[in-house]
């Protein structure tokens, strides 16, 4: 039985957001033992949330605090080399978006938000191809995104870490 049985707010994320999304974020990057891939400055948060594309958030109903966020990028606007090299073992197709990276707090783990994040972001890139890459050593999220339908279909190496790379696109036909 969870613990936990709090109500969501799923919605777009609005600028008032950002510094719940940084401290989310920085809550699990690798400095923190956490297994986000990089670290996220609020900076770097506020260009990837200005970057044109959808950004999903998940907040407490009882406190309003971001426990949850969903990035989206286009493909063209990639620059992280670990992006690139995903992107580079497994394009998708011509609607296809980058999908993540994706954050969930420890607190609200298993309490199906991820799948709520990941709906409302089909929602807004209209059934569209989600390509994201997963660490291979983070079976919790392989799992998760394994849970919601999604394959793999591609791998690579980045900077001495495996990566798998997932696609929606077999079960969004």
């Amino acid at each position: 039985m969870s613990h936990s049985s709090h109500a969501y707010l799923v919605s777009t994320a609005q600028a008032t957001d950002i510094d719940g999304i940084t401290t989310l974020l920085q809550a699990n990057s690798p400095s923190q033992g956490g297994s986000l891939t990089g670290e996220f400055s609020r900076d770097k948060v506020a260009a990837m949330a200005d970057g044109g594309s959808p950004v999903i958030v998940a907040r407490r109903v009882i406190d309003g605090l971001v426990v949850g966020v969903l990035f989206s990028a286009a493909p063209a606007t990639a620059q992280a080399p670990v992006v690139l090299a995903m992107l580079a073992a497994y394009g998708g197709s011509d609607n296809a978006y980058v999908y993540g990276p994706v954050c969930i707090a420890a607190s609200e783990r298993g309490q199906g938000l991820l799948a709520r994040l990941y709906s409302a972001m089909r929602e807004q890139q209209g059934g569209a191809e989600a390509v994201l890459f997963i660490r291979r050593d983070n079976i919790g999220s392989l799992r998760a995104h394994e849970r919601l339908g999604m394959r793999e279909v591609a791998g690579f190496v980045c900077d001495d870490a495996d990566f798998a790379v997932y696609s929606d696109a077999i079960m969004a036909k």
